[in-house]
C-alpha cells in the first residue's frame, strides 16, 4: 500500500482500477471471446501504459521544479527517491500493458483452437 501512495495515489489507483477492468475483460474473453473484448483489452491496456508514463512525466517536471527552486546542493539520496517514486506509476503502467498482452495471447491460442 505504501508503493500506491508514494507513486502519486490519482496515477497509481487509476492504474489499479485498470489493471482490475483488465483482468474483468480477460476472464470474460475465456467465457465469450470476441474480437471486440480482444480489440478492448488491447486498448484500455495501451492507455494504461501511456497513462502510466504521463504519470511518470508529470512526476519528473514536479521534482525538478522543485530541486530548480532549492538553492543548496542535492543529496543524492534525495535525488534517487525522487526518480523512484517518479518510476513506480510507469511500472504499474507496464504491469497492466503486459498482463493484458498475456491475457490477448491466451485468448487467440484458444481462438485458434476452436
Amino acid at each position: 500500500m505504501n508503493l500506491i501512495n508514494e507513486g502519486g495515489l490519482f496515477f497509481m489507483s487509476s492504474l489499479l482500477i485498470l489493471l482490475i477492468l483488465t483482468f474483468f475483460l480477460v476472464v470474460k474473453g475465456f467465457r465469450n471471446n470476441t474480437e471486440k473484448n480482444v480489440e478492448l483489452i488491447k486498448a484500455v491496456t495501451l492507455f494504461a501504459l501511456a497513462f502510466g508514463l504521463f504519470g511518470f512525466i508529470l512526476g519528473l517536471i514536479s521534482a525538478l521544479d522543485t530541486l530548480d527552486s532549492m538553492n543548496t546542493d542535492i543529496h543524492p539520496a534525495v535525488l534517487s527517491g525522487g526518480i523512484k517514486r517518479s518510476i513506480l506509476s510507469p511500472t504499474l503502467g507496464f504491469l497492466v500493458f503486459l498482463t493484458g498482452r498475456l491475457g490477448v495471447i491466451f485468448l487467440m491460442l484458444i481462438k485458434k483452437k476452436k
